[in-house]
């Protein structure tokens, strides 16, 4: 999935919009997604100027956009601008490695439970850069519709 059609399926834009490519997904299940960090982010003139550092929100916000890719899909009930998901809560995160300009985050997002009845989703999410952890979490989404 490229970049328009992420952006179809997500609201997010610059300079917030923070996966660039879905390299695997299967609608209401999981989502595997790449977000490309250069040294032209707009956050790391500010984090750090010595020493170019993801933010860890950022790492957290990109995740929880990839989940976003799994949840917001026609035949999973999403995929319109009403029933957007938003975050409910994170539990559970981890920062294990510091990600810096140059690097490839490779995010794994997995739904684990979803009740569509009342618009709630929670999903684990695991990121990687060069195939070591560099973060990871559990997710709590709810449905714009239901909030």
């Amino acid at each position: 999935m490229d970049i328009n059609q992420i952006r179809e399926i997500l609201p997010h834009r610059f300079p917030f919009l923070l996966v660039d490519r879905v390299i695997e997904y299967t609608p209401g299940v999981s989502a595997v997604a790449i977000k490309n960090v250069t040294i032209n982010d707009n956050f790391f003139p500010g984090h750090f100027p010595d020493r170019p550092i993801m933010p860890g929100v950022l790492m957290i916000e990109a995740m929880a956009q990839a989940g976003g890719i799994a949840m917001l899909q026609p035949e999973v009930g999403g995929g319109s601008q009403d029933n957007n998901f938003f975050f409910a809560g994170i539990d559970k995160v981890r920062f294990r490695k510091p990600v810096i300009a140059g690097d490839t985050l490779v995010m794994r997002m997995t739904l684990v439970k979803f009740q569509k009845r009342f618009g709630l989703a929670k999903m684990e999410g695991k990121a990687y850069v060069g195939g070591s952890l560099v973060c990871e979490g559990e997710f709590m989404m709810v449905s714009a519709a239901s909030s």
